[in-house]
């Protein structure tokens, strides 16, 4: 028995060790086991979904194409205080990245520990600011001191659980700090002396994988400086010696509370990332692939939305977004095929034009690849390269893995829309024992005191900054003033009202007198400060006025972000008979936070800690409510939203979870929006926006799992007043799907992608539709052969129309998952629109 102990114990140091990956780079890629590697990779960040998504989410993206997965560490959500760590729930990162690893994916772990990321203050604990002598990002002690602690501690568990690659895990890269390069020279002497320690202390951790810098232009030895853009294709690392990587291609960009929607064209994404590899890249990841949710109070900003959908591949729900989501698939099976000749391969640069040119790739073993570019931004062309004709597209890359045949073109979407749709469904009540006797729906409601509640905090001549007074442990802040008003005040005799003038450096702001809301004001998220001008209600007498001031996340970089403030300013009263009283110099009262938050009412340990009042009809429009309701699942499995368009703000949550913040702010009606986007020239945040004059964002996620089979308790609070009977969930809902391929589209198959292009082994253009799981094609709403026009949704029939288009896609697809319809002469007639290009659209139902 010994013997056969000791040799499963041989036997299984053997296997870990084999498990184990040697990672290195040279000036072409990342070297795993003496092999280069091309790899795409995709941002996933563990806390902006929650654990019962990240298997799918994880699943997805490999189906996509994803080689690696790469998160951020999100400091502030892992150290809570000093020394209060926490891992638990959407925080369990050994959870996540074990899943990757169970994936049999690689992972990108960027410690930072500052990650920015639209992310509230950074990542960086708030509690870190008020440690004396700490100053972030600089040649700090104190901030020093507390990075290296924490980042330790992130190594220390990832070596415990064996999850660096050198170790037969799936970490084959780490990043310490981020973007600091454009940010250095404005810290001055620490600037500098800061990087370099950082970068000294990182490779000190001994890791066994390399280390990255992002936007890091001075990045020492060994640590690889790489880029973050919407185009790197020019980026050359800051040595001849280290590969061509890129850590952030934005596929689409974040919201704002009151701004539009903006968007970033798929065409424009693939060109982008074919042009990167085209001029020698190795290693590109999509930040965000998932962008996922800012649950609770997460976002920064100010004014990041709830949402952080990032209009990226996979949609903040969990679903795959197309057509983005096969574009992009297509595109990285295309540049795979070229792996070997890309990185092996010695690159030939050829200029066909003033704005076309052609790189072309051939190895020892007679291998060859070509990437051939029209970056004009309006005409099309016609190249010739190695005397055949191939038409590129405007803003165009494609790409010839064999220098021979076309397999993708960057312009020429094959890949299915979906139709995806928000299906609303009203609450549904929970016959629980508290209210199986009641019909209908019942909400239950709490008021808060608009000002102090309970004992006053701390009484202050002027004002105190908002955030080093609540020290982020809340959104809210009372500022209290009582002001007398004589009887002899000439507006207590006319019609005319005193106007209340205020000026705050940020959030936002609801001013109440006497218990009544008289207004709300906000900054516009890039600049917070404003100022709030509004006519009051004063009587004779005593008057008592409550100023509700909010953050509504805080700054997330930036250089010396965490000294920006929030709140008061300035307040006044003009229309007296002495003119304008400036209120700013008296006596102030505060009172940190709600009552309801302090009482932990939204928990089910603290629910039952205030006087609910059950009502036979909600009140509405009534500022400072808290709203209960007991209600059941949605029906169906699909995703859910939580539908606050008729809200006005606040924070939501289920069973305890946060959801977060809820406000359904319009964006100005005079914003930049277009109908339709031009994918061609060089993208930018606000060129492809829509959603102009309509609120930022209608719908809050509510994962699933977040659900029990009855008895959920839904909690809101509401800031100024909305109608809680219109509150809806909604299911995202795939309802359709749509194609439109043309019969030159790019179609071959990888083991014919290196042969002669004849009729033998060229296949034929095919749209491919599949519904979601568990559903099917039901019917076919639109199918025309010829030469159709329109988009998903409004397709159209042309001049050339085969008659018999509908019969043949019903044919293949009713009642089926999936189906495919090729453009050949076995479905569509073949004497049909001589000389002309055809195409086939097709829009079909799933149910």
């Amino acid at each position: 028995m010994p013997h056969l102990k000791l040799f499963f114990l041989l036997l299984s140091i053997f296997f870990t060790s084999s498990l184990a990956a040697n990672v290195t780079y040279d000036r072409r890629s990342l070297i795993i086991d003496g092999q280069r590697k091309l790899l795409i990779s995709a941002s996933i960040h563990y806390p902006r979904s929650v654990p019962g998504m990240w298997p799918g989410l994880v699943k997805t993206a490999k189906e996509g194409g994803i080689d690696v997965i790469e998160t951020y560490v999100f400091w502030n959500g892992h150290e809570l205080s000093p020394d209060n760590y926490y891992f638990g729930g959407r925080y369990d990162l050994l959870k996540f990245v074990k899943i990757v690893q169970q994936a049999r994916m690689y992972l990108i772990l960027r410690v930072g520990p500052f990650v920015a990321a639209e992310w509230n203050f950074g990542g960086v604990p708030v509690w870190l600011h008020y440690v004396p002598g700490t100053v972030f990002r600089t040649n700090s002690e104190p901030f020093k001191y507390h990075m290296q602690k924490f980042m330790t501690l992130i190594v220390n568990i990832m070596k415990k659980e064996k999850l660096f690659a050198s170790q037969g895990g799936p970490i084959i890269l780490a990043q310490v700090e981020n973007e600091y390069g454009d940010t250095e020279r404005i810290y001055g002497d620490g600037g500098k002396p800061y990087a370099m320690w950082a970068a000294n202390m990182a490779l000190s951790q001994n890791i066994g994988v390399p280390w990255i810098m992002c936007q890091q232009y001075d990045a020492p030895d060994p640590v690889i400086n790489t880029c973050n853009s919407f185009y790197c294709d020019q980026f050359t690392p800051n040595s001849p010696n280290k590969p061509k990587m890129w850590t952030e291609n934005w596929p689409g960009w974040f919201k704002t509370f009151g701004a539009p929607d903006p968007h970033r064209p798929h065409e424009d994404i693939a060109f982008s990332v074919a042009r990167f590899f085209q001029k020698g890249g190795s290693l590109q990841n999509y930040y965000m692939y998932h962008g996922g949710t800012n649950f609770g109070r997460t976002s920064g900003g100010p004014f990041i939305t709830t949402s952080y959908d990032y209009n990226a591949p996979i949609d903040e729900y969990g679903l795959a977004r197309l057509p983005k989501w096969g574009h992009l698939k297509e595109l990285h099976r295309a540049i795979k095929s070229c792996e070997h000749v890309l990185l092996y391969g010695e690159p030939i640069n050829l200029s066909l034009g003033p704005s076309q040119e052609v790189d072309v790739y051939t190895d020892s073993s007679g291998g060859c690849a070509a990437f051939i570019s029209n970056v004009d931004e309006k005409e099309d062309k016609i190249i010739v390269f190695q005397n055949v004709s191939y038409h590129v597209p405007a803003w165009s890359v494609s790409i010839l893995p064999d220098c021979k045949n076309v397999v993708f073109n960057t312009a020429k979407v094959g890949s299915q829309t979906s139709q995806v749709e928000m299906v609303p469904e009203e609450l549904q009540p929970s016959l629980v024992p508290s209210n199986k006797d009641l019909k209908g729906l019942q909400w239950e409601t709490f008021v808060e005191k608009a000002g102090i509640w309970g004992e006053a905090d701390f009484v202050k001549n002027g004002f105190v900054d908002h955030i080093n007074t609540t020290k982020d442990t809340t959104d809210y802040l009372w500022y209290t003033v009582s002001l007398t008003v004589g009887e002899s005040e000439n507006f207590l005799k006319e019609i005319s009202q005193p106007v209340l003038l205020v000026e705050s450096k940020g959030h936002a702001l609801h001013a109440f007198v006497n218990q009544k809301l008289q207004g709300s004001a906000s900054g516009n998220g890039s600049h917070s400060p404003f100022k709030f001008e509004c006519p009051i209600s004063l009587k004779a007498g005593k008057n008592d006025i409550a100023l509700l001031s909010m953050t509504v996340g805080l700054q997330n970089a930036g250089p010396f972000y965490e000294w920006v403030g929030a709140g008061l300013t300035s307040v006044k009263i003009k229309g007296l008979n002495n003119g304008i009283m400036d209120l700013s110099t008296y006596t102030w009262t505060y009172k940190i936070g709600l009552q309801g938050e302090h009482l932990l009412i939204y928990k089910p340990e603290g629910l039952n800690s205030v006087k609910w009042l059950s009502t036979p009809e909600p009140p509405k429009q009534q500022p400072l409510t808290w709203y209960k309701a007991v209600v059941d699942p949605p029906s169906g499995n699909e995703p859910i939203g939580l539908d606050m368009v008729h809200m006005g703000k606040g924070l939501a949550w289920l069973n305890g979870e946060e959801i977060g913040r809820y406000w359904p702010r319009k964006s100005s009606i005079h914003d930049k929006c277009v109908q339709e986007c031009d994918y061609r020239g060089k993208f930018m945040p606000n060129k492809c926006s829509t959603g102009c004059g309509e609120p930022t964002q209608r719908w809050y996620h509510v994962p699933r799992s977040w659900f029990k089979p009855s008895g959920n308790i839904l909690v809101i609070f509401e800031e100024k007043g909305g109608d809680p009977t219109k509150i809806r969930f909604s299911r995202r809902k795939t309802t359709g799907v749509c194609a439109l391929v043309s019969e030159d589209h790019p179609t071959y198959e990888l083991e014919s992608w290196h042969k002669d292009a004849n009729e033998n082994n060229k296949n034929k253009a095919t749209i491919h539709l599949k519904c979601p799981e568990n559903t099917h094609i039901s019917s076919v709403k639109f199918a025309s052969y010829g030469t159709p026009t329109g988009k998903c949704g409004s397709y159209s029939q042309g001049d050339c129309h085969d008659p018999n288009s509908a019969s043949v896609v019903e044919k293949l697809c009713i009642r089926k998952n999936d189906c495919a319809i090729e453009l050949a002469e076995k479905n569509f007639s073949k004497d049909l629109c001589p000389s002309t290009t055809k195409k086939l659209a097709v829009e079909a139902v799933c149910s």
